[in-house]
């Protein structure tokens, strides 16, 4: 009972987002797109390029990508807490009773996978509100969330801040992979034990 009613005011409350809105662009600088070589992420190890190889800049436009790419590494780096935490520190109390990270996934109650739907789309609203009020979540302006205030003010400590967090997330993503892989195909990760 509780899952319908979640599930119906989350479609009643979905309904205005197809309403029409009329909206005017005040100038014509906002529709400039920002290109891959004005957004930060080249390195060494990207070869002191910008590290396009299929050409996917053609099709979305770079600052877009460079969004999806930040919150793709921070999911990761969250998911690298996730496949550890079960084995080294524990699990709650519950339906779950392995610290293998598939077969928890599986063994989850449907309430719980809504909750966490429910929430992640409390997470996206909040991120798009802070959005529409000129605040950034991606870096290049003040940020949407600082409670510690540990956001540099100066141009050059943001632009540490930004690589080092891009860097870390693609390290996230790039090891997340080779967990999957090495957990579903023996021995295709060098140096990570069978069965991982």
């Amino acid at each position: 009972m509780k899952t319908a009613a979640i599930f119906s005011s989350l479609f009643l409350g979905s309904a205005s987002a197809f309403a029409p809105v009329s909206r005017t662009i005040s100038s014509v600088a906002s529709l400039k797109a920002v290109s891959l070589e004005d957004i930060p992420g080249v390195g060494i190890e990207t070869g002191n390029k910008v590290w396009d190889p299929v050409d996917m800049n053609r099709w979305l436009p770079a600052d877009i990508a460079r969004d999806y790419e930040l919150a793709n590494g921070r999911v990761a780096m969250l998911a690298n807490v996730g496949w550890f935490w079960p084995t080294y520190v524990g699990h709650f109390e519950g339906k779950v009773s392995t610290t293998d990270p598939i077969a928890a996934i599986m063994q989850c109650d449907s309430q719980w996978w809504a909750q966490f739907i429910l929430l992640c789309g409390v997470f996206e609203f909040y991120k798009y509100q802070r959005k529409v009020a000129g605040k950034s979540y991606t870096g290049g302006g003040d940020a949407a969330i600082d409670f510690m205030g540990m956001y540099p003010a100066d141009e050059a400590g943001r632009r540490k801040v930004e690589m080092q967090e891009l860097k870390n997330g693609r390290l996230a993503m790039l090891g997340f992979a080779s967990y999957l892989s090495a957990h579903f195909i023996d021995g295709s990760v060098p140096m990570l034990p069978s069965g991982f």
